[in-house]
């Protein structure tokens, strides 16, 4: 089966769009059956898991595509969100630290300022205020 890919995904993009995640993740997985590892269609697919509150759909996506490209800037942040959104902070501050490893500084350097920011405001914080002041 010949299959147009960019018309594909451009129909999966209109469909997400378009608030029909559930149609759109049907049409990507078919797309996925012939081109498993297809970055966009991955992407796209962990993104309508993302937008629909399926996280542990979308973190297995999102881990795969951080295993095809480890120092892909916008597949870590995808799989940092989604860690976040389950409350598996510390995973999510790993994956930064295996990303700052993993990256070209020069091509990534947008990424690796946003991942600064978050781990500074992170240290920052003061998660747990009475260590500091035991009475």
């Amino acid at each position: 089966m010949t299959m147009n890919v960019e018309q594909i995904l451009a129909e999966a993009r209109g469909l997400s769009e378009a608030g029909r995640n559930d149609d759109a993740r049907m049409l990507l997985l078919e797309l996925l059956k012939e081109e498993p590892n297809n970055q966009t269609a991955l992407l796209m697919l962990g993104g309508a898991y993302f937008c629909s509150d399926k996280f542990k759909e979308a973190e297995m996506i999102f881990e795969r595509l951080v295993l095809l490209a480890p120092g892909v800037g916008q597949f870590s942040i995808a799989l940092f969100n989604t860690l976040w959104k389950l409350d598996r902070h510390e995973e999510g501050l790993e994956e930064i630290r295996r990303f700052l490893a993993a990256a070209d500084k020069d091509k990534e350097r947008e990424t690796i300022d946003q991942y600064i920011a978050i781990t500074k405001r992170f240290a920052d914080s003061d998660p747990n205020p009475e260590a500091q002041n035991p009475e």
